[in-house]
Formats: structure tokens, C-alpha cells, sequence
């Protein structure tokens, strides 16, 4: 049940939003193998002169910062792969990979409350650790 936000420093129209939300969200499916169902992602694009990016990037407009809170158990290989996915996808809208950063927040199952409940005491459906 990762919890995505993905921040941009340009406006894009609906189609190109849409697109970089599903490329997000598919290599969190792919990686951490959750199920495609279960899609919380959310994108927030700032006037650049709001967004302050790293400097010497080629094109600072497609600076993207994507911030995953998701439970704690995945495994260094996941993240890997959930990172080269990611600008992989990325890569395939003309993001460049040196322009992608990707914070991932991992936190303990007893600190979400979902279906009135901690996750720890909830059958999930799906295997955390991946």
C-alpha cells in the first residue's frame, strides 16, 4: 500500500500527468510486486521559481522528486529494482535518469491504520517482504 507523490517543476497537460502517474505507479507494481489495484498516487506540479532543483541539470524542468511512504520489509534488491524501473519509465517520457530522485520512506506496518486496524494485524493480501 505505497503512498506516492510525485513533484514536477512544469505543467503538463492531463494526458502527460496521467502518463507519468502510471509509469510511477507500474514500477511499484513491478518491483514490489503489490497489487495493481491498489493505487495511491498523487502528483503536484510547482512553478519552477517554487521548486528549487540540484544545479547543472540539462533541462531543470524535468527535475522530478518522487517520495514513496511504503511498509518497512522490502529488501535492498527490491529498492534497486523499484529505482531502475522507475527511471526506466521515466526514461521512456523523456524524463532523463539523472533527473529523477526517488525517497523512499520505509515505515513500520503498526504505524498505518487501514480498515480501522494497524497493518501489522491485517491479512494485507499481498507479501511485504519482497
Amino acid at each position: 500500500m505505497p503512498v506516492v507523490l510525485i513533484e514536477i517543476r512544469r505543467e503538463c497537460t492531463a494526458a502527460e500527468e496521467t502518463a507519468l502517474m502510471d509509469a510511477v505507479h507500474a514500477a511499484i507494481v513491478s518491483a514490489l510486486k503489490i497489487p495493481a489495484g491498489d493505487r495511491i498516487v498523487r502528483l503536484q506540479a510547482h512553478p519552477p521559481h517554487r521548486f528549487a532543483c540540484p544545479p547543472g541539470k540539462a533541462r531543470p524542468d524535468l527535475f522530478t522528486l518522487i517520495s514513496i511512504d511504503l511498509f518497512s520489509g522490502r529488501s535492498l534488491e527490491a529498492k534497486r529494482t523499484l529505482y531502475a524501473t522507475i527511471a526506466a519509465k521515466l526514461g521512456e517520457l523523456g524524463i532523463p535518469a539523472d533527473h529523477i530522485l526517488v525517497r523512499l520512506r520505509d515505515i513500520p506496518r503498526e504505524n498505518w491504520g487501514v480498515r480501522g486496524l494497524p497493518a501489522s494485524e491485517i491479512d494485507l493480501g499481498f507479501k511485504v517482504e519482497v
